[in-house]
């Protein structure tokens, strides 16, 4: 049960991560373009790690590597898109609850992996915890006429019915698509980790993000908006900022494809349940603080929701460690 753990820790982490990414994106640098470009230039330091265990491609393996990576850049463009459009519980349930999804398909089809009984029991009360986790409330929708006709007739009992949140569309495409993306650079690296060093076929990957940061100078409107925001991404203290979070998300990447490469995909993925515990408690002590950039509604009704969300992940991870 090493994956497990090691994947519990790396959501810890990535939750931190989020939260610090929403908040560069809401203040420091406004592009999801520029920060999934500052991401893809930074992971060509990832080939120091290459000296642990130095590994050499041929062709076919390097172009999966680098496609790999590739994969992953294009994933982080329309994730910080969405992510810089709305709160992080509301974009991140979304994403949370689709990558498994996606991800136990794309394993079943192009790797053969299959889930047993209690395992894919696990695998769904894990996905329903945490979307129950990270959903701001329940909302149940019903059209104007019937939610009066509701009211009138039962009262206050139907004070805590909200209108649904209904997503823009472009909030969807974005995040169904960062999903797709993230499912399929999942599948993929599982597949290089089956058949290739883990440590080299990793650094190789990152090549190819670092590659696919440097294609993205040549559209000349991204260019343009790199340059636009490279003075405020560069002052002394956003930069250190910056180099932090990237410390750290890089530290959470190696550990959840290390987990990735020890277990199943599809039941990695669908662990982001124990990341939305985590970012809960982180927002709920700083969105007191940073109010203008967290506008998460953590209070109220909310709290029993969560209660029985944390309750089915507890029991998700225990039926996966007997």
């Amino acid at each position: 049960m090493t994956w497990l753990l090691v994947a519990i820790a790396a959501y810890s982490i990535n939750a931190g991560v989020y939260v610090a990414d929403k908040f560069l994106l809401s203040k420091k640098i406004h592009s999801s373009i520029t920060y999934a470009f500052y991401v893809g230039i930074w992971s060509i330091f990832n080939l120091v790690i290459l000296a642990f265990d130095p590994w050499t491609p041929d062709l076919r393996e390097l172009m999966i590597d680098l496609l790999a990576g590739m994969l992953f850049l294009a994933t982080l463009v329309f994730w910080y898109k969405a992510l810089h459009q709305s709160e992080a519980t509301r974009v991140v349930p979304i994403v949370g609850a689709l990558v498994p999804i996606f991800s136990f398909i794309f394993s079943y089809i192009f790797l053969g992996e299959s889930l047993g009984e209690r395992q894919l029991l696990a695998f769904f009360i894990l996905i329903n915890g945490g979307i129950l986790i990270s959903i701001k409330r329940t909302r149940i929708y019903l059209i104007p006429e019937v939610m009066n006709r509701f009211k009138n007739i039962f009262g206050d009992v139907l004070g805590g019915i909200h209108a649904a949140y209904r997503p823009t569309r472009r909030l969807l495409t974005n995040s169904v698509t960062s999903a797709l993306f993230f499912a399929g650079y999942y599948v993929l690296i599982k597949y290089i980790y089956l058949n290739q060093p883990f440590i080299g076929s990793f650094v190789w990957s990152r090549v190819g993000s670092f590659l696919g940061a440097l294609l993205i100078l040549f559209i000349p409107d991204w260019r343009r908006n790199i340059v636009d925001h490279q003075r405020g991404a560069k002052t002394p203290k956003n930069m250190g900022f910056f180099l932090g979070v990237r410390v750290l998300a890089a530290l959470a990447f190696i550990m959840l494809n290390w987990a990735i490469s020890l277990g199943n995909v599809a039941l990695v993925n669908s662990l982001q349940g124990a990341q939305y515990m985590f970012l809960i408690v982180i927002v709920f002590f700083l969105s007191t603080r940073y109010p203008r950039y967290l506008k998460e509604e953590l209070g109220g009704g909310v709290m029993l929701q969560k209660l029985i969300g944390a309750t089915l992940v507890g029991t998700g991870l225990y039926m996966l460690i007997l």
